[in-house]
């Protein structure tokens, strides 16, 4: 990679970092762009350069930190003893996530208000795909019903953002998060065969 290229990386990197502290902390809307640029010693020119607008930081935000769920919903099925118990893991430690106060901020407050519907961004679309792949794995291996793939994986990934986004807005989190995961696993246990 030239110097270019990575004078390049670490600018963006370094914006993105910089909008994410400040999106937790002061939200989308309070967010100054002017005030992020003088934060990392940068122009509003080089912001708009790498991201196009406030929205399109926002959105290399919201990337980031659904990339980071991801790999930590897959650090916690390790050691899983099969697929099903992955699967259920892996969607409750999407929805606990709602108590993390970035999360709640960024991806489940801020995020559709300002991306619009949440199954419609990019990384929805791929732990979509990865859940189908699982729900085929686990009907073809007996541990599920006979249900349409593809439908299945949009019923459990719904239930598990909508689950997310109810917590995030309820008025005690805490307490209306092992209600909720309790829900939701007597939910999915309706798709075991």
């Amino acid at each position: 990679m030239s110097k270019r290229a990575l004078k390049m990386a670490e600018t963006r990197k370094n914006i993105i970092a910089a909008a994410r502290k400040s999106f937790a902390e002061y939200g989308y809307s309070e967010t100054s762009m002017d005030k992020l640029t003088a934060d990392v010693s940068l122009t509003r020119g080089a912001l708009y350069h790498n991201f196009g607008n406030k929205k399109g930081l926002f959105s290399a935000v919201v990337e980031q930190i659904d990339l980071e769920m991801v790999e930590n919903a897959k650090a916690r099925t390790e050691g899983c003893e099969n697929l099903w118990e992955g699967l259920l893991i892996e969607a409750q430690t999407y929805i606990e996530s709602a108590l993390d106060p970035e999360i709640q901020r960024i991806i489940l407050l801020d995020g559709p208000a300002v991306l619009g519907d949440p199954s419609l961004w990019p990384s929805q679309n791929r732990c979509l795909l990865s859940t189908k792949q699982i729900v085929t794995q686990l009907i073809e291996e007996g541990t599920m019903k006979e249900v349409d793939p593809e439908a299945a994986a949009m019923l459990i990934n719904g239930a598990a953002m909508n689950a997310a986004l109810w917590i995030a807005a309820s008025t005690d989190p805490e307490v209306a998060l092992p209600n909720t995961i309790a829900a939701f696993s007597t939910m999915l246990s309706g798709f075991k065969a």
